[in-house]
């Protein structure tokens, strides 16, 4: 069954879009590695620099990430509506980024596949990132999609605080995400609600902790291998 969508002029308003926003600044790396406490063996321990995160872009964003946007938005009025979902819309490096609020991230998702003007078909992967200073979205995951129809490419973002590390997962829309959110679990911790077997895939079912996360500690771990003992990092060879 069809269903009659009111007419609109297929540009988000002001009122509708994201607010435009600058860099967020989330914190200061100092060395190379963040290293404190301990010889920088980086050979950059006087480099200080700020953590950012980009703002968002105002239109137009050029090429068919116009297309995309103005797509989405019709495809989203009748529903959630734009503004509600998607929090920013970020083309830097000529990429497009769709920053998606968690609790409608299936909903942005079924629009994108399914919308004959967007057609994303195609979930290439999901990885994660984690931003220990970005206070309450300190866990991000982050969904590449492609358009076999269009030949498009577009990314989705979702954040979640480290206290509540869950996001719906997209295993019912991408079935191909089966075990890139397995993987995303095991080494970052983000929990992905309502997928089928949320395992670890890499590690052992019993590891403790998440590899990836920045607050995991980058050696000091006793790993065993056939008996012998793996040292830490720091401790395998020295600097004078």
């Amino acid at each position: 069954m069809s269903v009659d969508r009111p007419e609109t002029t297929g540009v988000p308003t002001e009122s509708e879009r994201p607010a435009d926003t600058d860099e967020e600044i989330i914190g200061v790396r100092r060395g190379m590695f963040g290293v404190s406490g301990t010889g920088d063996t980086s050979g950059y321990g006087r480099l200080v620099r700020e953590i950012t995160l980009p703002g968002s872009t105002p239109p137009p964003y050029g090429g068919y990430f116009d297309t995309v946007v103005e797509a989405l938005w019709s495809a989203l009025s009748s529903g959630v509506g734009f503004g509600t979902a998607i929090e920013k819309v970020v083309v830097e490096r000529d990429e497009l980024t769709l920053h998606v609020r968690r609790e409608h991230l299936p909903v942005v998702a079924h629009a994108l596949r399914d919308d004959p003007t967007l057609r994303f078909e195609l979930c290439l992967g999901v990885s994660g990132v984690h931003y220990p200073d970005d206070t309450d979205r300190e866990l991000h995951a982050v969904y590449h999609l492609m358009s076999i129809t269009h030949g498009r490419r577009l990314r989705l973002e979702v954040a979640a605080p480290d206290a509540d590390p869950h996001i719906p997962s997209l295993y019912r829309v991408y079935p191909t995400t089966d075990w890139h959110e397995r993987e995303t679990y095991d080494f970052f911790g983000i929990r992905f609600d309502g997928h089928p077997s949320l395992t670890r895939i890499t590690m052992p079912d019993d590891w403790r902790g998440h590899p990836q996360r920045k607050d995991y500690p980058l050696g000091g771990i006793p790993v065993e291998y056939k008996g012998a003992r793996i040292q830490p990092p720091d401790e395998r060879r020295a600097y004078s």
